[in-house]
């Protein structure tokens, strides 16, 4: 397998994996219900907010989306790149994702969507030889059964809300924990855990973690259908940036405009709710599949014609060459930073603080990424996978210099 890179698929990644830190960072930071809800924890003070509401509009759920869209290409391009032994080197390749995953998870921190991702993408390749239009379709198809799953969950939580009755109470508390305020000593307990040793915070994980099983069916779907959709923009040109720019740009209003008005909305209306869980619910679950949908297929229509030689598109694209590493190395950057194995200020900074460390981390993405590429075929943790997958070392260094690397 063999090739040129695909500037455009290179952008995008970078783009995603620098967004998708301003998505995690009350992850790593906050207890897990702060996520969804500024009550949970992290601060209510109107910069909190602000920070709040900034992230649910522009960020949340789109650029993971995007990043599991650009995943489907990826998939798609390795195996058509693969020629005669493509069932092999998928399945390879997703079983040591899904190793590499699970080690991420349980060693290092509870939000790993690598191990899902191999998942996914182990179930994705019986769709490797379907036309762009059946890959619509499904990708839609998909999208529709969990949104549905999605609706039948808000209302249940809705009903839930006279509390009337135990199974009630139980169901509202339920919800409680990931999208409202979780009762005070559950809180205390994550808190005083994660600010342990290593040792404290891996058995909080192996007791609280959702694992990778567990995700498959409850975000699966979801996750599934921009993998679908990615590999239709990789198929018909979307994604390598074969379009017109005219048809690129209609295609980044009309799918940006709905996304971005529709989560404005939804974020004013959990505000108005003062962060009633069942609002925070309908904004981030309930309400979103199809806006997050639009929403990372609109970034990428606006992006993809940004691809190009310029000094600063040049970086991103090399943080995208190397997003796997980069995705890890924040992981451990974050954890080292708020863990008790490390400076341990998990739960210590307010919202607003934590975007001082975005700027940061995204300077260390840019300036390692592409010096380290100049000279080497892959990023570290690229060519660990690769050979992993492939049962060899992979040679690192290009050998002319004059030829570009080879493919993703």
């Amino acid at each position: 397998m063999s090739g040129t890179r695909i500037a455009s698929l290179d952008f995008l990644r970078g783009v995603a994996v620098m967004g998708i830190l301003v998505a995690n960072l009350p992850a790593f930071a906050l207890p897990r219900a702060a996520y969804f809800s500024p009550l949970a924890w992290g601060g209510t003070a109107p910069a909190d907010i602000a920070v709040w509401f900034a992230t649910f509009v522009l960020v949340e759920g789109k650029l993971r989306g995007l990043f599991s869209f650009l995943f489907g290409a990826s998939l798609l391009l390795v195996i058509d790149r693969a020629c005669d032994d493509a069932a092999g080197v998928h399945f390879r390749r997703m079983a040591v994702l899904f190793a590499i995953g699970c080690a991420h998870l349980y060693l290092v921190w509870w939000g790993d969507i690598l191990a899902h991702y191999a998942l996914v993408g182990a179930l994705a390749y019986m769709a490797r030889r379907l036309s762009v239009r059946w890959l619509v379709a499904l990708g839609l198809g998909v999208l529709a059964w969990t949104w549905i799953g999605d609706v039948v969950g808000t209302a249940i939580l809705w009903r839930s809300a006279a509390r009337a009755t135990p199974a009630m109470v139980a169901t509202w508390d339920a919800f409680a924990a990931s999208f409202g305020v979780p009762p005070r000593p559950a809180l205390l307990a994550e808190i005083a855990a994660t600010r342990g040793d290593w040792a404290d915070a891996l058995a909080w994980r192996w007791r609280h973690a959702t694992g990778p099983l567990v995700s498959l069916t409850v975000v699966g779907p979801e996750t599934m259908s921009a993998v679908l959709l990615g590999m239709a923009g990789y198929r018909s040109g979307f994604l390598t940036g074969t379009w017109p720019r005219a048809r690129y740009r209609r295609w980044a209003v009309a799918c940006l405009a709905p996304s971005l008005i529709g989560y404005a909305i939804l974020g004013l209306a959990t505000l108005a709710h003062g962060f009633d869980q069942r609002w925070v619910f309908l904004g981030s679950v309930g309400a979103s599949p199809p806006l997050r949908t639009l929403g990372f297929v609109g970034y990428a229509a606006l992006l993809v014609p940004l691809a190009g030689d310029g000094w600063w598109t040049a970086r991103v694209a090399a943080a995208g060459r190397a997003a796997f590493t980069n995705y890890l190395a924040t992981s451990v950057l974050m954890t080292a930073i708020f863990y008790g194995w490390g400076l341990g200020q998990f739960a210590a900074w307010p919202r607003a603080t934590l975007t001082a460390l975005v700027p940061i981390a995204w300077a260390g993405m840019l300036l390692w990424s592409k010096p380290w590429l100049d000279r080497r075929r892959y990023g570290p943790l690229e060519w660990l996978w690769r050979s992993l997958a492939r049962g060899r070392p992979q040679p690192m260094r290009y050998a002319d210099r004059s030829r570009p690397p080879a493919g993703a």
